[in-house]
C-alpha cells in the first residue's frame, strides 16, 4: 500500500489564516472496495473558497470538518481500480483534496471524470478548463450576458477565473478592462490576454481615485463586471456602471479574513436599474458541459494562454495557500505533487 502524505485542518484562523491552522499527517492508503478508484494526484487546485470554509460560520456551503483533510480540486492518474469505467493510467479530475492519493467511490455521480490531454494540458482541468473557468463562464453568460461593442470589467483580471472572464467575453465581441495589482499582472492582462485596458488598482489610494482611472479606461461607461473582490474596487466600478448594468458577484476576496465590507454608494444599484446577483457555480451543473466545450476550444486553439502559479509538494500548500490570499500568485495556484 502507498503512503499517503496529507493536510488536515487542524484548527480555526482567527483573523488570517496561518500555516499554523493545517497538520501534516502520512498514513498508508486503504484497500480498494467494489466501486473505488486510487488516484494519484498529479496537481491540487487552492481556491479563494477554501478560506470561507474553514470558518465555522454560516455560509453557502458547510464548514471544512476539524481533524479531516482539507477540502480541494485535483487531478492525477489512476493507479488501481475496481470500478468497469475506470482503468490504471486514466487521466482523471475530481476532488481529492489536500494529500498525495485519494480513494473515490466512483459509483457516485460526479464524483470523477476522466479528461483526455491531446490538447489541453492535465493541470488546466483545475484552471481554465475547470471550475473557476466554468465561474467565469456562468458570471459572464448567465448574469452580465453582454452583446458586442459593450464594456466588460474584471477584478483579479490575471487570476484564474478573471483571466477565463476576460478571454469568454472578447470572443463576445466586448470592450474589457481589467483590474489587477501590480505593473506585471497588468501587462500580462493586456499583452498575453488581450484585454482592451488593465488597471493597477495598488497605485489608487481610495475608490475615487481608481474611478477616476476607470473613467479613462471606459470612456463609455462600464456595461457589466465580474467581482472577485469587493470593498474599494467595487466602490469604484459602481461610480462608472451604466443604467441596466449587471454586476456578477463571484468572490469577496477583501473580505475573506471576517471585516466587514460596507458599500459606498449602494444607492447606485436603484438609481442605474442595477442587476447585481451573486451565484455558486456548483449550483449550475447544467451549463459546464456547454462551458467547458467553449473554454476547452479557447484553450486547445492557443487563443486563451492562461498562467499558472505552481508550489512544489504538499508540504508547501499551506504557504502557498496564505499567498493566494494575499494576491501573491500569478494565475491559477496550483501545488504539483509528483
Amino acid at each position: 500500500m502507498a503512503q499517503n502524505t496529507r493536510i488536515l485542518l487542524d484548527n480555526r484562523p482567527v483573523g488570517e489564516a496561518t500555516p499554523g491552522n493545517f497538520r501534516l499527517e502520512t498514513v498508508a492508503t486503504p484497500t480498494l472496495q467494489d466501486g473505488q478508484v486510487l488516484i494519484r494526484h498529479h496537481y491540487l487546485s487552492l481556491d479563494p473558497y477554501m478560506r470561507g470554509r474553514m470558518n465555522d460560520a454560516k455560509s453557502y456551503a458547510p464548514p471544512q470538518p476539524l481533524g479531516e483533510v482539507m477540502i480541494g480540486g485535483t487531478v492525477g492518474e489512476v493507479v488501481d481500480s475496481r470500478h468497469p469505467r475506470f482503468a490504471a493510467g486514466d487521466s482523471v479530475v475530481g476532488m481529492g483534496g489536500w494529500q498525495q492519493y485519494s480513494v473515490v467511490d466512483a459509483t457516485q455521480p460526479g464524483a470523477l471524470r476522466k479528461v483526455d490531454t491531446t490538447h489541453v494540458p492535465l493541470s488546466h482541468y483545475l484552471g481554465a478548463v475547470g471550475m473557476p473557468g466554468v465561474t467565469g463562464w456562468y458570471g459572464l453568460v448567465k448574469i452580465i450576458d453582454p452583446k458586442p461593442g459593450q464594456t466588460v470589467t474584471v477584478s483579479a483580471a490575471s487570476g484564474a477565473v478573471g483571466s477565463a472572464v476576460g478571454a469568454l467575453a472578447k470572443a463576445r465581441g466586448c470592450r474589457v478592462v481589467g483590474i489587477a495589482g501590480g505593473p506585471d499582472k497588468c501587462v500580462y492582462v493586456k499583452n498575453e490576454l488581450g484585454f482592451d485596458d488593465c488597471i493597477d488598482y495598488r497605485v489608487h489610494q481610495d475608490y475615487l481615485s481608481l474611478a477616476k482611472a476607470l473613467k479613462q479606461a471606459c470612456p463609455n461607461g462600464i456595461d457589466g463586471h465580474f467581482e472577485n473582490v469587493g470593498g474599494m474596487v467595487l466602490d469604484a466600478v459602481m461610480l462608472r456602471t451604466n443604467a441596466f448594468s449587471r454586476i456578477a458577484v463571484c468572490g469577496m476576496i477583501a473580505g475573506y479574513d471576517g471585516q466587514p465590507l460596507p458599500m459606498a454608494n449602494p444607492a447606485l444599484i436603484l438609481v442605474n436599474r442595477m442587476r447585481v446577483e451573486g451565484f455558486i457555480v456548483s449550483e449550475h451543473m447544467e451549463i459546464w458541459p456547454a462551458a467547458l466545450t467553449e473554454l476547452g476550444q479557447l484553450v486547445g486553439s492557443g487563443t486563451f494562454r492562461p498562467r499558472e502559479s505552481v508550489a512544489e509538494g504538499i508540504e508547501s500548500a499551506p504557504d502557498a495557500f496564505i499567498g493566494l490570499l494575499k494576491g501573491r500568485n500569478f494565475g491559477k495556484q496550483l501545488v504539483k505533487l509528483v
